[in-house]
């Protein structure tokens, strides 16, 4: 049985078990057109609006990519995006959902999806820069197939901790640890991107499979563009969204996640992970701070 059949039909099994039932789940996401919360920030006509703009396409061809980004800034939230990721032969395409502030030591929360070569699956890459400072890579193989329906991947922000979820499953937690010396997302506002592009440089097997221009042009959709955040504009709102406790995000439920969640995310350590950064001795021979006190890395 190949790599992905195997992990597809773990999935079936496993999915239905109580494992995967989650606890404090944030507030439902509101599906709402692509134009309330996002505009183009590059390639405008490599994108594509369907119904309105209630689904959008991003196309990546020999000529480029594109992009889009959010109106607004934030400053601690809630923020998810259903898509579909490009299907087939997608060796060399990245698909990115992230937030990133624009200063030179710059935060940056992210979700990157590499492509593959044809029954191979995708992976996805989730990464943590603060103060400028990144190389906090985490690799996993999801339990379905990325391309074939829209799944939702989404980020809680707050002063406590990041966590990242694909369709309610926690696959990763950030958490502050400003008190070991590390420093945290907690004082720069910061904009949604998400992007397609060619990245055959570096995206698989280390830029080994090239990306195949006859199967252009790769499209990949959007739908649910969902943002639940605390906007800034002016540094005095900066401070009220820095005030922990006002916003439900920051409730005691949202603190933390609860051991039915750890439970969930170990079993995506256990099946799925395929690289951690806290475990890459050759990367890192003195285990990074955050890795050596909380438990959930």
């Amino acid at each position: 049985m190949g790599v992905v059949k195997r992990l597809y039909f773990i999935s079936a099994i496993l999915i239905n078990l109580s494992i995967l039932v989650i606890g404090a789940q944030p507030r439902k996401p509101v599906d709402v057109p692509f134009q309330k919360n996002y505009v183009a920030s590059w390639a405008a006509d490599h994108i594509k609006y369907i119904n309105g703009g209630t689904t959008v396409d991003l196309v990546l061809d020999r000529t480029s990519g594109t992009g889009f980004q959010s109106k607004g800034s934030y400053l601690f939230g809630h923020f998810s995006m259903r898509m579909k990721l490009v299907g087939g032969d997608s060796a060399g395409v990245v698909t990115a959902f992230y937030l990133s502030s624009q200063t030179n030591e710059h935060d940056e929360i992210d979700f990157e999806f590499l492509g593959n070569r044809t029954g191979q699956p995708y992976i996805l890459q989730t990464n943590v820069f603060t103060g400028g400072k990144g190389n906090r890579e985490q690799r996993i193989y999801l339990w379905f197939d990325p391309s074939k329906e829209f799944h939702t991947y989404a980020v809680l922000w707050n002063t406590y901790h990041i966590a990242f979820f694909v369709d309610n499953v926690p696959i990763r937690i950030f958490k502050n640890s400003k008190d070991l010396g590390l420093k945290f997302p907690f004082y720069q506002p910061m904009k949604l991107y998400s992007s397609l592009w060619n990245a055959d440089d570096w995206a698989t097997r280390g830029g080994l499979e090239k990306t195949n221009w006859a199967n252009a042009p790769f499209v990949a959709s959007y739908t649910s563009f969902h943002i639940d955040g605390c906007q800034v504009s002016t540094q005095q709102e900066a401070q009220v969204c820095s005030t922990s406790g006002l916003r439900w995000w920051d409730q005691k439920a949202f603190q933390d996640l609860d051991p039915q969640q750890y439970s969930s995310l170990q079993w995506v350590r256990q099946k799925y992970t395929i690289y951690n950064y806290c475990t890459d001795k050759t990367r890192y021979p003195n285990v990074p701070i955050e890795c050596a006190r909380n438990k959930d890395v």
